[in-house]
């Protein structure tokens, strides 16, 4: 039997599990609330983060936008997490790279911990293109690996932004 994800306890359980893996910030919202617009999609097609059509996690393979804007409203409920990396300055390259890595080894785990659940239907969004491989399966045309992660926030149309205030979460600056 499939549960939804609108059930407190698993809610609970699910934002538990963020801060347990390492999540700075966690919380559930219901997805009524996530802003969604064909328009992120630019961001990603600039191609500014160098992975786009390199990265099976990434437009333009991951999917048409239309059709992942639809697919997120099919969810009730959200459960975001943040993790917080720590710059020098804004061209801290490495920091902001060792930053990516942290996120993204807590999406892994998120993704692992979730799939354990099988019973609950999940959409795993994550801020970034999957960095399982030091370069994607994707770049020599071979099929992903299963376990690659998740699909970026900003192919879904959501700008993570957003969804953090509506969590009141917010980018921190010491």
């Amino acid at each position: 039997m499939v549960k939804k994800i609108a059930d407190t306890e698993i809610l609970e359980n699910l934002v538990k599990k963020a801060l347990e893996l390492g999540a700075d910030h966690a919380a559930a919202i219901p997805v009524s609330k996530i802003e969604t617009d064909a328009g992120f999609r630019s961001l990603c097609e600039q191609n500014t983060c160098g992975r786009y059509g390199k990265c099976w996690t990434c437009p333009p393979d991951v999917g048409d936008i239309d059709t992942l804007m639809k697919t997120i409203r099919t969810f009730d409920y959200a459960v975001v997490y943040q993790t917080i990396g720590m710059l020098e300055d804004s061209y801290d390259i490495e920091g902001m790279e060792e930053a990516a890595k942290k996120h993204n080894l807590l999406i892994r785990r998120m993704a692992e911990a979730v799939n354990e659940d099988s019973f609950v239907r999940i959409l795993h969004l994550g801020a970034g293109g999957c960095n399982i491989c030091p370069v994607c399966a994707r770049v020599e045309n071979h099929p992903s690996l299963p376990i690659s992660g998740h699909g970026h926030i900003l192919v879904g149309g959501t700008w993570n932004q957003c969804v953090q205030a509506c969590c009141g979460m917010r980018d921190e600056v010491y």
